[in-house]
């Protein structure tokens, strides 16, 4: 076995893999019922067909008057306004309108009665009677008033083509009455896992076999980023198994992920059944973990080929199947988190080589501290579950000393200690 001759940089990877997605056609849209919607993409830019609120409403209870009709209110020249009606949420103005020194007494939601411009709080209007109050001092024109619009306005874009719909873009077009929304179809991911040392989750564990945990994690994550996963079970190290099953999966599939066999030892075919069938395009990649990880075009799909180690096919997903699928959906990468504290110890990494260092970030007071957990061990799914964030050292760096200041990216919440 022989080492890799030439590594490729992430960022040159990345060069042609964009350049791949540039020509990529999007998945086409679907309608769908709007509760179903929610972590889907929106296919289309949906705009408001009404305003919202669609009238003029009171932001608070009091009563609804005319605003130039107190302007001269003060302490020592209260303003007696006489009261012609009332307004609930709900109920309809009509024809009820006020003139000058009239008030509506109205709640809050509740529709402005014609002519009205403002609103005098409950608590500012002073010798309450039944058919009058008196204003001690001034409102102006639409205080108190929630404006028709002022929500949302007549043909404003709610939802933009593209977006990950969330649970307040699902209330925002409830409130238009939209019952159903069209989002992208989900693309179907293939995966393939290679290794006659792998064994279905529930299987019977004999002695040299271990559970297929990273075909699980990587299920997970494809859903998570909107993919639908296809499994295309577990193949052993046979070149004639692995090609029926690439072949299976790029005819069937949108991409398709390998896991293991991609290394350049006898036994790794993946690389080897790509080029037989397409080209491998990137092979062996200057960062760790994941230094065998590599793509290539079979049949015009895209193939990624991971480590079949759980943390390493989690890097490259991350960096190169993610950012595949957003182009698909035509979406774009949520922002992660980033925080910067102190590392606990120096953190040594190869020159020219990118690594992403799993770390545990606590906070203590005021201070943020960052412990490295492992920079190898790329088969250490613990230190996944012990972490709580990414420190990613550049190829420039050979590492980070002691109590340098260093920027993490999370992917799960900070323990703070006191």
């Amino acid at each position: 076995m022989e080492g890799f001759k030439e590594l490729t940089t992430v960022e040159k990877a990345l060069k042609i893999l964009g350049e791949i997605l540039e020509k990529q056609e999007k998945k086409d849209t679907i309608e769908v019922p709007l509760m179903d919607s929610l972590g889907r993409v929106c296919g289309e830019d949906i705009y408001a067909p009404f305003d919202i609120p669609s009238f003029d409403r009171s932001a608070v209870d009091g009563y609804a008057v005319i605003a130039e009709d107190t302007f001269s209110a003060s302490p020592y020249n209260p303003i007696e306004i006489k009261i012609v009606g009332t307004l609930m949420p709900g109920d309809e103005v009509g024809s009820l309108k006020i003139n000058k020194g009239e008030a509506v007494e109205v709640a809050t939601g509740a529709p402005l009665p014609l002519n009205a411009n403002a609103v005098i709080m409950v608590e500012d209007a002073k010798n309450v009677k039944p058919s009058s109050i008196e204003v001690y001092k001034p409102v102006h024109p639409f205080q108190n008033v929630s404006r028709r619009g002022e929500d949302f306005k007549k043909g404003e874009l709610i939802v933009r083509r593209g977006t990950r719909i969330k649970p307040w873009h699902i209330g925002a077009l409830a409130s238009f009455n939209i019952s159903r929304v069209r989002v992208f179809l989900k693309p179907k991911i293939g995966l393939l896992s290679t290794g006659s040392e792998l064994v279905e989750l529930g299987s019977e564990l004999k002695p040299g076999k271990i559970v297929n945990s990273s075909k699980t994690m990587l299920k997970a994550l494809i859903d998570s980023c909107g993919g639908e996963p296809v499994d295309l079970g577990i193949v052993e190290d046979d070149v004639k198994q692995i090609v029926d099953k690439i072949e299976e999966g790029t005819k069937n599939c949108d991409i398709l992920i390998t896991t293991g066999g991609t290394s350049i030892g006898r036994g790794d075919l993946v690389p080897r059944v790509v080029n037989l069938l397409g080209k491998v395009l990137v092979h062996g990649l200057a960062m760790r973990p994941g230094k065998p990880t590599g793509f290539g075009l079979v049949n015009e799909k895209l193939v990624f080929m991971l480590s079949g180690f759980p943390v390493a096919a989690l890097i490259g997903f991350n960096l190169f199947v993610k950012p595949t699928i957003n182009s698909l959906l035509n979406t774009t990468s949520e922002p992660s988190p980033k925080i910067v504290g102190r590392l606990t110890r120096r953190v040594a990494s190869l020159s020219g080589m990118r690594s992403y260092v799993r770390v545990k970030l606590v906070k203590y007071g005021d201070r943020y501290i960052v412990e490295p957990l492992r920079l190898t061990g790329s088969g250490l799914i613990s230190t996944l579950t012990e972490a709580n964030g990414l420190l990613v050292i550049p190829e420039n760096l050979e590492g980070y000393d002691e109590g340098e200041e260093v920027e993490v990216e999370l992917f799960d919440p900070v323990m703070n200690i006191e």
